[in-house]
C-alpha cells in the first residue's frame, strides 16, 4: 500500500471521527479538484460552489462507510457527481425545457472540417455551461463518467 494511500485512509478515519482539523484538510485537499466536476454539471460557478458544498457535506456524513478499498479521491468523486445528478433530478420538471433555441441556429459559413480547433479548458467549460441543464447532464454522464445511454436513462429515471 502507498503511503499516499494510507495517509489517505487515516485521514478518513480521523474525519469519520469527528476531528475537525482533518475534515478541513480533507476539504481542502480535494476542494480545488472537485470543483471542474461541479463546473461541468452546473450552469455557473456560483451553483457548482453550492453543488460542491452540498457534496461535501454529503462526504463527511458518510465518510465511515469508505472501506479504503479504491481511491479516496475516486470515492469522493463519486459523491460529488451523484450529488449534482441527484440536483437535477429534483428539477426534472424543468429539466428537458430549453432555455434558448438560438444557441442551436446552423451559421451561414460551414467550417472547414479539416481545422483544428484549440481551446482552452474555461472555453469548454463556457460552453458546457451553455447548454441546458439537461443536456448538460446527459454529456458529462457520457463523455466524463462513461455511463452507456441505459444507464444514463436508468441514473436519471427518464423510463
Amino acid at each position: 500500500m502507498s503511503s499516499e494511500k494510507s495517509e489517505f485512509i487515516e485521514l478518513a478515519r480521523l474525519c469519520a471521527s469527528g476531528d475537525r482539523k482533518a475534515q478541513e484538510r480533507l476539504y481542502r485537499l480535494f476542494y480545488g479538484r472537485m470543483l471542474p466536476v461541479c463546473l461541468r454539471y452546473a450552469k455557473d460557478s456560483e451553483l457548482a460552489k453550492d453543488l460542491l458544498q452540498d457534496a461535501f457535506i454529503k462526504v463527511f456524513s458518510k465518510i465511515k462507510s469508505y472501506d479504503g478499498v479504491g481511491s479516496l479521491e475516486g470515492w469522493i468523486r463519486r459523491i460529488v457527481v451523484n450529488n449534482a445528478i441527484d440536483e437535477f433530478r429534483k428539477k426534472k420538471n424543468d429539466f428537458f425545457l430549453m432555455e434558448s433555441i438560438e444557441n442551436f441556429s446552423e451559421t451561414e459559413e460551414e467550417e472547414d472540417d479539416d481545422k483544428e480547433v484549440k481551446l482552452k479548458a474555461s472555453q469548454v467549460i463556457e460552453a458546457l455551461q451553455e447548454l441546458t441543464p439537461a443536456y448538460r447532464a446527459v454529456f458529462n454522464m457520457f463523455v466524463f463518467e462513461e455511463m452507456t445511454h441505459a444507464e444514463i436513462v436508468e441514473e436519471l429515471r427518464l423510463i
